[in-house]
């Protein structure tokens, strides 16, 4: 029998994929995005960058920018009744409203 792999990218065939719309390389305007402190965000994966994405149980989570780290963005968002912080970089985030 065969082991079934343990990566972090596992179980993401639905999550991680995108529309026939916008596959392909992603506007490079995402990777200038800026957020103020305080600002709310939602975490929307994009499955073409690798660097500076965030676990895949943060897909659709909306929290609060607190920081800046690097060219990534410090925010804190609930997972369940816990509050957690997540380090992404700019194009893995879209202005919540």
């Amino acid at each position: 029998m065969v082991k079934a792999s343990r990566g972090l990218r596992r179980k993401t065939r639905n999550i991680l994929s995108k529309t026939p719309r916008t596959r392909g390389m992603t506007p490079i305007t995402h990777e200038f995005r800026e957020f103020a402190v305080g600002e709310k965000v939602s975490v929307v994966i994009d499955p073409g960058v690798h660097h500076g994405m965030p676990h895949q149980r943060f897909q659709g989570k909306t929290g609060v920018v607190t920081g800046k780290q690097g060219r990534a963005f410090v925010v804190d968002l609930y997972d369940g009744d816990k509050l957690k912080t997540v380090v992404s970089r700019a194009e893995h985030l879209k202005k919540s409203f």
